[in-house]
């Protein structure tokens, strides 16, 4: 069955909550001028990446990359697969933390960051609990729900944009490429577009639309981190935790009845967020569930939402979120880079050897 719109829903809604909580704070820091090279350089190598890994993937239709790598042989299962559930089960735990702490420091201040962690892994792991199908239901209904919020509030955000602050328009060179910050904003890549070698089993999607969304995410990538450096200016902008929460909060409207914009965008986010903690979860459980078939998956899901809860009440502040977030670049990279062009590969290496056997 094609859900190919159930599929660029749920890529676009997992996209958004790090491209305007995360994105921007690294592009900032990482470069000080012509902020535009930066991300249009991400933005290009997302493309190429989920180009190669859905072109990898059309040759195993009904298949995942599980089946995939296991088609290989066990070496190439485990070469891939164990650095890929260590990833997602990191990534799980950088989220769920990371947005404790962003929901404290904007409307939450008294409640304990336990609580809140407990919360988000709770709901997620409920949704998960329910089945793949049950995920992709439930992002088409935020999709259609919270996806006018966002839009509205884009643009709002020209409230207080002053356009001399673009300039100047190039950098003087390309160091902010080997800087730590800008390694950390491929982290609004790495991993969203992982669940796509997951799904095929399930039902199918089309690359063209794929495709077509990665291009219409394009000008949301720039508008992130722009909007704050148009209104705040670099030297502003780069001292902020959160750059866009920080602008959404200086939005002020006469005839709106609610006080702070802030809360619509954060809840919003926040349901995205909890849809991609999920798919997360099903994915390592998916993958766990293959090594040891005699034990059910939902028990899988319950264990690993157990392990993120436990890693994340072991995270005391800001600073340590982001020293985990430094640990995971290599696994961030790895699953970047090796997962598509190694699918891809795999994929182009059995269509020779299938036509080498019909000649």
């Amino acid at each position: 069955m094609d859900k190919s719109y159930h599929v660029v829903f749920m890529y676009g809604l997992t996209q958004l909550g790090f491209m305007f909580f995360f994105y921007p704070v690294d592009i900032i820091a990482s470069t000080t001028e012509g902020h535009w090279v930066a991300i249009a350089l991400g933005v290009a190598i997302n493309m190429i990446v989920v180009w190669a890994y859905m072109k990898g993937l059309s040759y195993f239709p009904k298949q995942d990359i599980i089946s995939i790598y296991l088609g290989v042989g066990k070496w190439a299962a485990i070469l891939f697969l164990l650095p890929l559930v260590l990833f997602l089960i990191l990534v799980n735990i950088i989220t769920v933390r990371a947005f404790a702490e962003i929901i404290t420091l904007v409307f939450l201040a008294n409640t304990p960051a336990w609580a809140i962690m407990g919360l988000l892994l709770v709901i997620s792991t409920y949704i998960t609990l329910n089945g793949v199908n049950a995920i992709f239901r439930t992002g088409l209904l935020l999709a259609l729900l919270f996806l006018p919020l966002i839009l509205f509030t884009t643009i709002i955000s020209f409230q207080n944009v002053d356009f001399r602050y673009l300039f100047p328009l190039f950098p003087n060179n390309f160091s902010f490429m080997t800087k730590p910050a800008y390694l950390n904003s491929f982290s609004a890549f790495a991993g969203n577009f992982l669940f796509l070698g997951f799904v095929q089993p399930f039902f199918s999607f089309s690359r063209k639309k794929m495709m077509v969304t990665l291009a219409a995410l394009v000008p949301i990538f720039f508008l992130s981190v722009y909007l704050p450096l148009l209104t705040f200016g670099q030297a502003t902008a780069s001292t902020f935790k959160f750059p866009f929460v920080m602008l959404v909060s200086t939005i002020h409207i006469n005839w709106l009845m609610f006080d702070r914009v802030t809360i619509f965008l954060l809840l919003s986010l926040i349901t995205f967020t909890m849809l991609f903690i999920s798919l997360l979860l099903w994915e390592a459980s998916r993958i766990l569930n293959r090594a040891v078939p005699k034990v059910k998956l939902n028990y899988f899901v319950i264990a690993v939402a157990g392990i993120i809860y436990g890693c994340c009440l072991l995270i005391s502040n800001w600073e340590v979120i982001q020293a985990v977030v430094m640990w995971n670049t290599i696994f961030r990279f790895f699953v970047l880079f090796a997962i598509p062009f190694s699918i891809l590969f795999i994929g182009l290496r059995s269509r020779r050897m299938y036509k080498d056997e019909s000649v």
